[in-house]
């Protein structure tokens, strides 16, 4: 009776923590992203120090050695012989029409798919997003055919067709981003409430007025991803300027490098001081808007 008394005079005390309940070290994950920093910075930390270096001071010591002098004469060179200056504007002229007109049709498509009622939803949006499953490699043929016998005045084009000029390769450009565009912005516009085009319908918020006044203000992070990602894209791509343009003082900037090779021998650290100034101003954009990047591309992730 009295150690059953005993133990019903006791209180209650609060369990020890348990070391189970300590929040876990991901070490694995901190090592892995460490490893793929290191091997992402690595080819551009090796194509600085080689553009840094004279031609001269490479042969002397080779590739590998510390020694001989450090200076920006292969920077200069690279601009003036590659014509870095013609060929950027060429890229902006490009990329800056291209990255708006994506984004602007693609939020237009999106907001059809995702924030109105219609039976032809997931049909559009299954055929924009399958528009990127191919590669663009199968398509250049016939749109090579097509802008060639696409008959424009000679006032617009020197060819007489679209072939030489910047429109058509802004229009492929739009193209093949707006798949990925419409499908990022769609996901985006679904995980906003519904309430807040349902209230701005009531007070009498037409389509138009939802999509400009409500929900492209509450996409400011996600286009601010979205075109960080497509000025790179498009601002490096290669293969459509190559395929379209003829004209050497039309090609974008990424075509500059060949400008910098040899009849007999390349001299590499001009080339890789060439793909210094090619990649810099990404870098720019990049850091600039790398918030708004991160923030668009994680905002909705901790939504259940």
């Amino acid at each position: 009776m009295s150690t059953t008394t005993a133990r019903a005079g006791r209180t209650p005390t609060a369990a020890a923590p348990r070391s189970g309940n300590r929040p876990k070290r991901h070490y694995g994950t901190h090592i892995f992203l460490t490893v793929m920093a290191v091997m992402w910075l690595i080819p551009l930390g090796w194509s600085l120090f080689t553009a840094l270096r004279p031609v001269a001071s490479t042969n002397e010591h080779g590739y590998f050695s510390l020694a001989g002098a450090f200076n920006f004469d292969n920077f200069v060179q690279a601009w003036t012989q590659g014509g870095f200056s013609t060929y950027f504007w060429n890229s902006v002229i490009i990329t800056v029409p291209a990255v708006l007109l994506t984004l602007f049709l693609a939020s237009l498509m999106a907001f059809a798919v995702s924030r109105v009622s219609w039976k032809f939803n997931i049909t559009l949006l299954i055929m924009f997003t399958a528009g990127n499953l191919l590669p663009p490699q199968v398509l250049a043929a016939p749109l090579f055919e097509m802008a060639k016998h696409f008959e424009v005045p000679y006032s617009f084009s020197d060819s007489g067709n679209m072939l030489n000029t910047y429109i058509i390769v802004i229009a492929v450009n739009i193209a093949f981003q707006m798949g990925f565009c419409t499908f990022v912005l769609s996901n985006y516009m679904k995980a906003l409430s519904a309430d807040l085009t349902e209230a701005a319908l009531v007070d009498g918020a037409g389509i138009w007025r939802q999509y400009r006044e409500i929900i492209m203000p509450l996409c400011r992070p996600a286009f601010a991803a979205l075109g960080t990602l497509q000025v790179i894209f498009i601002y490096n791509d290669y293969f459509w300027p190559l395929i379209f343009i003829q004209s050497g003082n039309r090609l974008p900037i990424t075509t500059a490098i060949n400008n910098l090779q040899g009849e007999f021998l390349n001299n590499y650290n001009l080339l890789a001081a060439g793909a210094v100034i090619t990649v810099i101003p990404t870098l720019v954009i990049y850091v600039l808007l790398q918030r708004q990047f991160v923030a668009g591309l994680t905002l909705g992730s901790s939504k259940g």
